[in-house]
């Protein structure tokens, strides 16, 4: 039971940033909060969730249960008990898009796809947890090595009709190939736009292997590219793939939903 403690929260501590979210009984969020993981990631956990309590404007006092998960969620000391990130994300994402089927999390080092039931239940997934191709940090690399900032990546691929292709699907092979292409006078926004068909390609042939069921939504932090989603879009033949708000944190709201089951049951 709760007490007097109302409000439950859930950290995600991923490979690259932790994301934290505060929830009230009524499972409307409050706080959040996304940080770095960093070298030291318990104290940028801890870092993260205390940022989420100030930003609902409670204490760790208020808080009646803490579930943590992700990469890193054993190092948690704070997490009163650990969910795996599959069923967190799927439970947040049941949570805001109820008739959501296929969710395609694209996070900082590592690519899932997990089939949801009605009911929000994973009733099948798959994961590309082995290399970085198609994930943040290959977009962050081939950034770099286009000397183009990250955030402005996907609109540089979506500004013209020209297309670089780029077929190493291996990130060092692929920042090795980009660079060459740099080197013989190919246009930066082709070959942004051949990264991005590449990264769909990759990525549909992951979903493929679960099937793709409308209505599908695109979270984790890539999320926030356009031209991965668009060419997601185009790549799996569907009219439209959806969105969170803030895509970094639905695993974390699907951890604090499962706090708040665990804690009033």
């Amino acid at each position: 039971m709760t007490g007097n403690k109302k409000c439950f929260a859930g950290v995600d501590m991923g490979s690259v940033t932790v994301g934290a979210a505060v929830i009230d009984h009524d499972g409307h969020l409050i706080g959040h909060a996304v940080e770095r993981t960093g070298a030291r990631s318990a104290d940028t956990a801890g870092a993260c969730l205390e940022q989420a309590l100030q930003k609902a404007g409670i204490t760790m006092d208020d808080v009646a249960f803490i579930v943590g998960t992700g990469y890193g969620r054993i190092a948690f000391p704070l997490a009163n008990t650990t969910v795996t990130e599959i069923t967190c994300q799927a439970r947040g994402i049941h949570h805001q898009f109820p008739k959501a089927r296929t969710v395609l999390d694209i996070g900082g080092q590592d690519a899932k796809v997990i089939r949801l039931q009605d009911t929000g239940r994973v009733m099948d997934f798959a994961m590309n947890d082995k290399c970085a191709a198609g994930t943040g940090r290959f977009l962050e690399v081939m950034a770099g090595a286009l000397q183009v900032p990250l955030d402005e990546l996907g609109n540089l691929a979506l500004s013209t009709t020209e297309e670089a292709a780029v077929s190493s699907t291996c990130t060092v092979f692929a920042e090795s190939e980009v660079v060459g292409q740099v080197a013989r006078g190919s246009a930066t926004d082709a070959i942004a736009r051949g990264l991005h068909r590449s990264i769909a390609k990759r990525f549909v042939a992951l979903a493929n292997r679960v099937g793709i069921t409308p209505d599908v939504v695109l979270t984790g932090g890539v999320a926030r590219n356009p031209a991965v989603k668009q060419f997601l879009t185009d790549e799996m033949n569907i009219t439209e793939i959806l969105t969170p708000q803030i895509p970094q944190i639905t695993c974390a709201c699907g951890a604090a939903l499962i706090a708040r089951d665990k804690a009033t049951a």
